[in-house]
């Protein structure tokens, strides 16, 4: 029964009938996260032989009860069993399904009228912080200003570079980057700004940008009105991973997941620990706009606008902590030059 319940709840996702608590729609990356989970729980039901069901329980009736809660108290020890040694997965993957069984056990009680609250509290959910990959301000100054090393690249990694200098200029995921038009200009007195409405979050972002942005769009603007040029997220990965490479940023920082409860640490596909450059991806960008803004004293509540993280959001508090330590190390040497007299 909690199959057939799943798939309800896709559709209703897919629909735009259950949105999130803000009314806007679940993403369709979200959309094919539960897709994933759905054929996870079969496999897991099909090899482990373990019954996948949820059940009306019958008012204060505490056997019955009782029952229950044993039955999904064995129903987490079993998948995150089953996920952790025949998947493999990392605890923050498993953390990450859990979640999703949580919100759809949510969704069974407040839409089909079983209550679950009672056993939802059961499954737990790992997390686990991820260390946080963003240049720091002389990186992404040398990236921006460097015209020798601009002159070195070939024509696909200076675009990508100059993709890569926007984004991390002006905050925005990926998604909204390459969507991005002539519409999103707004070009006054004051300025050139760019807004946007956020995919993910519906929030309403407006930038003003500078000028070395704006001589970006000059280069890069295409025919179709796009602002950017159009490249698939796998080949702007793999080309950031070459352009950080160029770059010389090759120190090694290893890759370490945790699992059951250990770290392990990852290696790349030709055996060798992770490096610096290894590690670029379109969610630098993002991570560079905030921490730089954060490091250049930009204050926080803005920040938050500009990127349309949550007054709550753990997330950002990461990128508080980041740039808080590189506050601490710069004012620690100008303390060091003060004492020495310099």
């Amino acid at each position: 029964m909690l199959l057939p319940l799943l798939h309800q709840f896709i559709a209703d996702c897919r629909k735009g009938y259950r949105v999130l608590p803000n009314g806007t729609r679940i993403n369709e990356k979200s959309v094919k996260g539960y897709e994933f989970l759905a054929k996870i729980l079969a496999d897991f039901q099909k090899v482990e032989k373990f019954k996948l069901r949820v059940r009306q329980l019958n008012g204060n009736n505490s056997a019955e009860n009782l029952e229950e809660r044993n039955y999904w108290r064995k129903f987490y020890i079993e998948f995150s069993d089953y996920l952790n040694y025949d998947r493999n997965y990392s605890d923050n993957y498993i953390g990450a399904n859990f979640k999703m069984i949580k919100a759809l056990l949510n969704y069974i009680d407040k839409y089909h009228g079983i209550e679950t609250k009672s056993y939802n509290e059961l499954l737990y959910v790992r997390t686990e912080t991820i260390p946080i990959i963003a240049l720091f301000p002389a990186q992404l100054r040398f990236l921006i200003f460097d015209l020798p090393f601009e002159q070195t690249l070939s024509e696909s990694l200076r675009r990508t570079k100059d993709i890569f200098v926007f984004g991390s200029t002006v905050a925005l995921r990926f998604s909204d980057l390459r969507t991005l038009t002539i519409h999103n200009l707004n070009k006054t007195d004051f300025g050139t700004y760019l807004k946007v409405k956020s995919k993910k979050t519906a929030t309403d972002t407006t930038v003003l940008l500078p000028d070395y942005a704006i001589n970006i769009l000059n280069r890069l603007a295409y025919p179709n009105g796009t602002l950017l040029p159009k490249i698939s997220l796998f080949n702007l990965n793999k080309n950031l991973k070459k352009l950080f490479e160029v770059a010389g940023w090759t120190e090694p920082i290893g890759k370490f997941r945790m699992k059951d409860g250990k770290p392990i640490e990852h290696k790349t596909k030709n055996g060798k620990g992770f490096r610096f450059c290894d590690m670029a991806s379109s969610h630098v960008m993002r991570r560079t706009a905030i921490t730089n803004m954060l490091m250049r004293g930009v204050p926080e509540n803005l920040v938050r606008k500009i990127s349309g993280h949550s007054p709550l959001s753990k997330e950002f508090y990461r990128y508080v902590a980041l740039s808080q330590d590189y506050q601490d190390t710069q004012m620690r040497k100008m303390y060091d030059d003060i004492a020495k007299g310099n």
